[in-house]
């Protein structure tokens, strides 16, 4: 079998970032597969999945309620190897094109006090695994350390 192209990735050279991971004809649209990578591969502890899985909540509910891009989103979830997220968007669209987007949804989750939306025995298969002050914690040092300071690097895949 072939490796599917995000295998081929040199995750030794990936940085934090935003990267297309793909993009897909489905009838007339282009999905665009963006890698929210948060952490740096095999070279840094992992998102804690408590905080992975609150992010999922956080960034899922603001992405669907954003007035820009609540229309375009298709998915937002975490990657199984939990250094980071997809988030799947109608249109053909660069890494560029949703700083802003990241940016607030960071924001989002960093600034975030109350009830996780969904995190209700009714509303999720393991509402007991959240972990609010440390995906607060991961967002806010997203979003310091890379989105508020972003650079081609963090937006085109290594070589």
């Amino acid at each position: 079998m072939n490796k599917i192209p995000s295998f081929t990735i040199n995750h030794e050279k990936l940085l934090r970032g935003i990267y297309v991971s793909r993009k897909d004809e489905v009838g007339n649209d282009i999905i665009t597969t963006f890698d929210i990578r948060m952490k740096e591969p095999n070279r840094e502890p992992v998102l804690h999945n408590g905080a992975i899985h609150t992010i999922e909540h956080l960034a899922a509910t603001y992405l669907r309620n954003d007035a820009e891009w609540k229309d375009r989103v298709i998915y937002w979830g975490p990657m199984g190897c939990l250094t980071g997220n997809y988030l799947l968007l109608k249109g053909d669209l660069e890494s560029k094109d949703i700083v802003e987007l990241m940016k607030r949804t960071f924001k989002f989750v960093a600034d975030f006090d109350g009830e996780i939306p969904g995190a209700a025995a009714k509303d999720c298969g393991n509402y007991l695994l959240h972990d609010l002050p440390m995906a607060k914690y991961e967002a806010k040092k997203f979003l310091e350390e890379v989105l508020n300071n972003i650079t081609e690097a963090n937006l085109v895949y290594p070589e």
